[in-house]
């Protein structure tokens, strides 16, 4: 974890709103896994279209954004056929947290 990458990937709104997103996808994306079949569940997942459609940016800018947050640990991601999908990275903002109250 480099604290600076972390901070760096915080410091846009649209980042920070879909970290906020992710947090609870099923109530920020209703059709959340809507292209994968039944017997494959990736649990908190988001594909990157559903992220897409509620930021309201064009897909490069989204995956800019999500490839960002991915480089500094913020988010996970897996790849199903042809979709990706988000979700966040626990562990990494537990030690964040752990990091802003120990050494901050």
């Amino acid at each position: 974890m480099e604290p600076i990458d972390l901070f760096k990937a915080l410091s846009n709104e649209t980042r920070l709103k879909i970290l906020w997103w992710l947090k609870e996808p099923e109530k920020h994306f209703p059709k959340q896994q809507a292209h994968l079949p039944k017997e494959v569940s990736i649990e908190g997942g988001v594909c990157v279209g559903d992220i897409q459609e509620k930021v309201q940016a064009s897909q490069s800018t989204v995956s800019h954004y999500l490839n960002m947050m991915q480089k500094a640990g913020l988010l996970e991601s897996v790849r199903y056929g042809q979709w990706t999908y988000y979700r966040r990275n626990e562990d990494t903002l537990q030690r964040l947290a752990e990091y802003l109250k120990t050494e901050i």
